[in-house]
């Protein structure tokens, strides 16, 4: 049951003044919104949704779309303090401070949430009469009201630990991809409702400091020197952030993919319909046999997804060598080794996956897996599958044909012989069918070998997706 039963909205709405406020700010304008405790698939394509639903903690979601609007708008509801109470929050945040000095060591993001929520309950008591307004002189606990006291501690949480502004986008498990750019409203990739346009304003003041924040917790900062930052949150979230305005026109831009906690399984991607159940006990007894394949297609089109949820399917007493730019690939094997790229620091400290791949050849692994190949590094994955190494990859192209044209061509440059050291490809896009966005893998390609009389590699479709039946 993903609807919200009345008894546990009650609940729900006793527990969040925050939520019981936007709702009465919105009854003039719109229906209740429903509540769901989980979004179901089959809203996906709604034309006019007007759902709520919780994300991790105190923040809820409306996702509404009225006649009159363009597009879908995603709301988040936040525990925020009003203006008229922001004296009070800068005194508790400088009391905080003053205390911080004297606590343990904070080892991780979880131990600082847990302090911050600790002192803020040492300097703080609650009374619902309390005023708006304090003196700075004040000796004692400071009395806030409970819904001020949620307020605060989400607003310094959020802020310290959490990813400022961004923070409802970080807790809502339902979040594929956060496009920041400097001047507009943050737009979302919903993995049900597609593009939505939220309520997060970045104006210039905040893009001026944003970049330079995260691009440190990804540890690489950037700089007029460096304009472009590739790196991962502390979650796992892949960052791609332009600095300076003569690179990125309007100001700094941010691209934020979100990290999937869990990997998805091959059975809920069957559900999806992404894959057939034919194409699963293929790609199972492929894995089991040590066969090489690349999952290809365009940018989120669900690659590295299908590749998370086919590689249990490798034999749990195999040794894994995964190699990597950013941490995207799961394994569940207890002999993985995970090794990734390093382009901070001097120069001759840099590891790029070409050295990776080298070393993976000296390591014995029984699966090698390049979370992602896009030039050079395309020859050696190659030389790993001649000497016997399968290897799986994730790779940009829309066909077999495509895949082909791009490994023999430049930079890569495999010899067209060399292409039957690869099993077969399997293309998965993103399509468009009857309003929705779905993801599909339109075929498996096994790759036969070179052909000399027409200089080519010839290939035969082991499946194929139909269109007209959706299967």
């Amino acid at each position: 049951m993903t609807k919200m039963d009345p008894e546990e909205e009650a609940k729900v709405l006793e527990r969040n003044p925050h939520l019981r406020e936007y709702l009465e700010s919105i009854k003039h304008k719109m229906d209740k919104p429903t509540f769901y405790v989980t979004v179901p698939r089959e809203l996906k394509g709604e034309k006019y949704p007007n759902i709520i639903y919780p994300t991790k903690g105190v923040v809820f979601i409306h996702i509404y779309r009225t006649p009159d609007m363009k597009q879908k708008e995603y709301h988040a509801i936040e525990p925020l303090v009003p203006e008229d109470r922001k004296q009070k929050l800068d005194i508790i945040t400088e009391r905080m401070y003053e205390k911080a000095m004297y606590r343990p060591n904070i080892k991780s993001d979880d131990d600082l949430k847990r302090e911050i929520k600790n002192v803020i309950e040492e300097i703080t008591v609650v009374n619902e009469e309390a005023p708006k307004e304090v003196p700075p002189t004040l000796k004692g606990r400071i009395p806030v009201t409970s819904a001020e006291k949620m307020a605060i501690i989400y607003s310094i949480t959020k802020d310290i630990v959490g990813g400022g502004p961004l923070e409802p986008f970080m807790r809502d498990p339902y979040i594929e991809d956060i496009h920041i750019l400097t001047g507009e409203y943050v737009h979302l990739i919903h993995k049900v409702f597609d593009m939505v346009k939220t309520n997060i304003y970045i104006d210039e003041s905040w893009a001026s400091t944003f970049s330079q924040e995260f691009s440190e917790k990804i540890g690489s900062p950037v700089s007029d020197g460096q304009p472009i930052a590739d790196g991962t949150l502390p979650d796992g979230s892949r960052v791609n952030i332009i600095h300076p305005k003569e690179v990125s026109i309007k100001g700094p831009s941010m691209t934020i993919r979100k990290f999937s906690e869990t990997p998805i399984s091959i059975t809920q991607i069957i559900k999806w319909g992404t894959l057939s159940s034919g194409i699963a006990a293929y790609l199972w007894l492929a894995l089991q046999y040590g066969r090489s394949f690349f999952v290809c297609g365009e940018t989120a089109s669900g690659k590295t997804t299908t590749t998370n949820a086919v590689i249990p399917f490798i034999p749990p007493d195999k040794k894994i060598y995964t190699a990597e730019n950013t941490p995207e690939i799961q394994v569940p094997h207890p002999v993985w080794q995970q090794l990734l790229t390093r382009t901070t620091g001097p120069k001759e400290g840099h590891v790029d996956l070409s050295d990776l791949l080298h070393a993976a050849l000296r390591s014995r692994p029984n699966y090698i897996i390049p979370g992602e190949t896009r030039g050079v590094e395309g020859r050696i994955v190659f030389q790993a599958m001649q000497t016997g190494h399968p290897c799986i990859t994730t790779f940009h192209a829309g066909s077999v044909t495509k895949v082909i044209q791009r490994f023999t061509g430049d930079p890569i440059n495999v010899p067209k012989s060399f292409m039957d050291n690869l099993d077969f490809v399997l293309i998965q896009m993103a399509v468009e069918r009857k309003g929705k966005r779905l993801r599909r893998v339109l075929s498996v390609d096994e790759i036969e070998g070179y052909n000399a009389a027409v200089d080519g590699v010839i290939s035969r479709k082991a499946f194929e997706w139909n269109a007209a039946e959706d299967k």
